[in-house]
């Protein structure tokens, strides 16, 4: 039955949407092991759908949706620009510090790809920065996203993998700062070499308290959040609730800028996600029981042999395997794909499965800024008028840079689980 894991691959390579490909592939293993058992495949997708914690994802894409309409991005841009935007690649620093903040609110690439692109990218042009650098910083920033929390993609492999949600939080902060500060040292450097100089001036101690009390609500919320969680006030799933409300507090009644006319729209395009995402969570739940049903997993482990012993060598294999389907497939549909497959391998293995999450969200995530399927590629290219191709001169060193920090977080497990191990302690 392992072929049919080469089916699959085979069918979205042929483009047949990832949904169906998993549907497909677990209705015809069904077929071919026991016809009888076709009855249990409506309740095996709606029990893969019936979880109180799903609710978070579209309640957190809610919540960005309204953050990116109520003006906090703006904010978190000119506070951005306060703190670094004199140095050397002033506007390069700032596009990934607005970048980590805003992905402290979201939770997802594409939001911040289009958030931050939509205003830095014009923004650099006018300062003379290379569009090739500018909109392939943009997007590699992006994929910060999903990693600091909240993230929708740890909240869907924290359901498949049955881990705490609030752990995987946690754990996600550290790599999250890793490549932030990455990105930014390559932009200093990139800002030095081309002489890419902001005419702002360093900004006074008064402008910092200035910027940082308009920012201040927006910077608030993911502390809120976090704190919530980790201090038992609210689970993960009641802090999406908190998230929506608090964004549609500030967005409305405090800078004014969200307007009751956008909110049809908003609800709308999160209604239109959310039924994307479920209708694939039903189907990998689908998929992840045939899995088990037929002891994939364990065959997978026996062809592996020896190397499903060795947790280095296991990871190695693991990252690559990601590394390249996250250029072709989507992180929502990988995460599907691969968490039922490989998690049983890295428990065997004796590896965290909270790091494991970890691994595999920023594997995944970088496949967001990297041909051919890099979707924050697309966006910042759109935004900049460019071809994706032409991006690649800048692009490679910075994913080359998002490459070392995952092995980073790939074999020093304590760098990122020391704050799962000190508030679980």
């Amino acid at each position: 039955m392992a072929w049919l894991i080469v089916l699959l691959f085979v069918l979205i390579l042929c483009r047949v949407p990832i949904a169906f490909a998993l549907s497909f592939v677990s209705f015809l293993g069904i077929m071919l092991t026991d016809p009888g058992l076709l009855i249990n495949i409506p309740r095996k997708m709606f029990n893969g759908i019936d979880s109180f914690t799903l609710v978070a994802v579209p309640l957190f894409i809610l919540a960005g949706e309204l953050m990116t309409q109520g003006g906090i991005s703006k904010r978190l841009i000119k506070f951005s620009q306060t703190l670094v935007g004199h140095l050397p690649g002033g506007l390069a620093l700032v596009v990934v510090l607005a970048s980590m903040f805003f992905s402290a609110l979201t939770g997802t690439a594409i939001a911040a790809a289009a958030a931050i692109g939509g205003m830095m990218i014009p923004a650099m042009n006018k300062e003379g920065y290379d569009i090739r650098f500018s909109t392939s910083l943009v997007a590699t920033s992006a994929t910060i996203g999903p990693i600091i929390p909240p993230s929708i993609v740890l909240i869907l492999y924290g359901v498949i993998a049955s881990v705490s949600i609030g752990d995987l939080f946690i754990a996600g902060v550290i790599p999250g700062l890793l490549m932030g500060i990455g990105l930014m040292i390559y932009s200093y450097f990139v800002g030095k070499k081309h002489n890419y100089r902001s005419r702002a001036e360093r900004a006074s101690f008064k402008e910092i308290i200035t910027g940082a009390k308009d920012a201040i609500l927006a910077l608030l919320m993911p502390l809120i959040i976090i704190g919530g969680i980790t201090s038992g006030v609210f689970t993960a799933t009641e802090s999406g609730v908190i998230a929506v409300l608090y964004a549609f507090i500030v967005g409305k009644f405090v800078y004014k800028e969200l307007e009751f006319k956008a909110l049809w729209n908003i609800l709308l395009s999160t209604a239109k996600t959310t039924a994307t995402i479920v209708f694939l969570i039903g189907n990998a739940a689908l998929f992840i029981w045939f899995l088990s049903f037929n002891s994939i997993p364990n065959q997978i482990i026996d062809m592996l042999g020896g190397i499903s012993e060795s947790p280095f060598l296991l990871l190695l294999i693991i990252n690559v395997i990601l590394l390249i389907a996250g250029t072709f497939i989507d992180t929502i549909s990988a995460v599907s794909i691969f968490t039922p497959l490989f998690l049983p391998l890295v428990l065997a293995a004796g590896i965290d499965p909270i790091h494991f999450g970890i691994i595999m969200a920023v594997n995944l995530t970088i496949g967001m800024a990297t041909p051919p399927l890099g979707v924050c590629l697309f966006v910042t290219a759109a935004i900049g008028k460019i071809s994706v191709p032409k991006m690649f001169k800048f692009l490679f060193p910075q994913v080359i840079i998002l490459i070392v920090i995952l092995f980073i977080i790939t074999y020093i497990p304590d760098a990122i689980l020391f704050p799962v191990h000190l508030f679980n302690g």
